[in-house]
């Protein structure tokens, strides 16, 4: 009796996609949670040219290759993925949400959208509830200049987290970084809004950027605890900000 082949053929569009040498190094960033935007050239036309054949292929791990409005990908992995998920904490997504504010204000084409960690902690302590901020780093509402140097190292952690997300690109080896579009992926709730800086600008100081139920961002980071650990010990023996 002979065996029925019930294996069907992989897709033509597929297979050169996988084929095509960048593959490899782009699905290990796609499943680590980076998103990939247009200034990645190479990568994004790889995904724009085969974007329906390798949303099947993530299908198969429960997972979901997302093209934004802005025109960034990423993996949206389900509950029942087999790719691991994650979520930010709640000053990852308040410096997200301040990133996304920055790539929407007038300053970032005056600055030909280069900022420095320094300023974007000052946007963060203008535009946020300081109390808040101070809540997460010492669970009080009051804080010393100890406090707030505390508060630029966890700042600085999250900078580091979300570059590896593909929110921010570092330029050179100092504290300056371009803001990324990707950051639009804090920013979904004023993309219908009339005046986007604005409604991002509420968000931010209603305190709707650091509320809890809202932090479900969901990125596929190896290991949340041991990614923590890793960013406590740069914030340690790193001096200059490194972004």
């Amino acid at each position: 009796m002979s065996s029925i082949n019930t294996e069907q053929p992989m897709p033509e569009g597929l297979a050169k996609a996988i084929a095509n040498p960048l593959f490899p190094a782009l699905d290990s960033a796609l499943r680590a949670g980076r998103h990939i935007a247009s200034d990645d050239l190479d990568n994004h036309a790889l995904l724009m040219e085969y974007e329906q054949a390798l949303n099947i292929f993530y299908q198969r791990y429960n997972a979901e290759l997302v093209r934004a409005p802005e025109g960034f990908f990423y993996l949206r992995p389900r509950s029942t993925s087999l790719i691991r998920r994650s979520v930010l904490s709640e000053l990852d997504m308040l410096v997200g949400k301040v990133l996304c504010f920055l790539y929407l204000s007038p300053e970032r084409l005056a600055q030909e959208g280069i900022f420095t960690t320094q300023e974007l902690f000052d946007e963060l302590l203008a535009l946020a509830d300081e109390k808040k901020l101070m809540k997460l780093v010492t669970h009080r509402a009051t804080g010393s200049d100890l406090d707030r140097e505390k508060l630029f190292d966890k700042v600085k952690t999250s900078l580091r987290r979300l570059r590896r997300l593909g929110m921010i690109l570092p330029i050179g080896e100092g504290s300056k970084f371009r803001v990324s579009e990707a950051t639009f992926r804090f920013g979904a709730d004023v993309r219908a809004g009339d005046d986007p800086q604005e409604a991002q600008l509420r968000l931010i100081r209603d305190g709707e950027a650091v509320v809890h139920s809202q932090a479900h961002i969901q990125s596929s980071l190896l290991d949340d605890h041991s990614d923590e650990d890793a960013d406590n010990a740069d914030t340690e023996t790193t001096e200059e900000p490194t972004v």
